[in-house]
């Protein structure tokens, strides 16, 4: 299995889905129709699934034209009935080719986001929004509550599990990573190796968990050090549960910069 980053709008991936010798292909997220058709009238392809993690436009707005053209099945949230043929909920599976996804609840960004993670050879995790590389998403409609539970969801997956997330914030997010972490010399490696990727116009994804967790602040907010310098950013006193303490670092970002 292979996935292959489309470019849309100023930042987004939609990850498309193959498999070897065959011509059918998977969209996740497809927010902007035109790229996935485009890519899929060149490659000589038929799109007969997409993914969707959660409702926001930029992830859905190509569904509907897609879905007409193609008639494919489209897996995600309940809610969205236009769109959904497949509604989808915690624990359940979803057949991409050889490989079965099985389906994660990850309330925070929205309340409706969804993660899709594959245990079978090297594990494969979607995440849409939820976890960036360096980050995770902006509290939209969600908790500090809901979205450190994510977090600790997604942390329970092994460390070499591929994270293919849809934006490409990795340079940004690191800039924030370092302020709060200066001397993490795993992090000051992995900048210095995505801004030359970046500067050569290459894609900063996949990550992987076990980067992740030891690079990522919002999978390390119980380090003293990293909520006690986003309690100075903020002038804040330092949160004292977990919660609070995630919501703290959260904050710090959203003002960061």
């Amino acid at each position: 299995m292979t996935l292959i980053p489309l470019h849309a709008f100023s930042d987004n991936y939609i990850w498309i889905i193959k498999e070897k010798d065959s011509s059918q292909v998977w969209a996740v997220d497809p927010g902007d129709a035109n790229v996935v058709l485009r890519y899929c009238q060149q490659e000589a392809l038929t799109l007969c699934g997409i993914l969707i993690t959660h409702h926001h436009h930029d992830h859905t707005g190509g569904v509907a034209e897609l879905k007409s053209h193609f008639e494919c099945d489209v897996f995600g949230p309940e809610h969205l009935k236009q769109l959904v043929t497949h509604p989808v909920y915690e624990g359940d599976s979803v057949s991409i080719f050889s490989r079965q996804f099985t389906v994660i609840e990850t309330p925070g960004h929205t309340l409706d986001h969804l993660c899709y993670f594959s245990s079978s050879d090297t594990p494969i995790l979607l995440c849409g929004d939820t976890l960036f590389r360096g980050g995770c998403g902006r509290i939209m409609e969600g908790t500090p509550e809901q979205m450190l539970a994510a977090m600790n969801k997604l942390a329970k997956l092994p460390d070499n599990t591929l994270v293919y997330c849809t934006h490409e914030y990795t340079l940004a997010n690191y800039r924030f990573a370092e302020h709060l972490d200066p001397n993490n010399l795993i992090l000051q490696k992995t900048k210095k190796n995505c801004e030359e990727k970046r500067g050569n116009n290459q894609v900063t994804l996949p990550s992987e968990m076990g980067l992740e967790k030891a690079t990522n602040p919002f999978l390390r907010t119980d380090s003293t050090h990293i909520i006690e310098r986003a309690a100075l950013q903020l002038g804040e006193a330092i949160a004292q549960d977990p919660a609070s303490a995630f919501g703290q670092v959260r904050r710090a970002k959203d003002t960061y910069g």
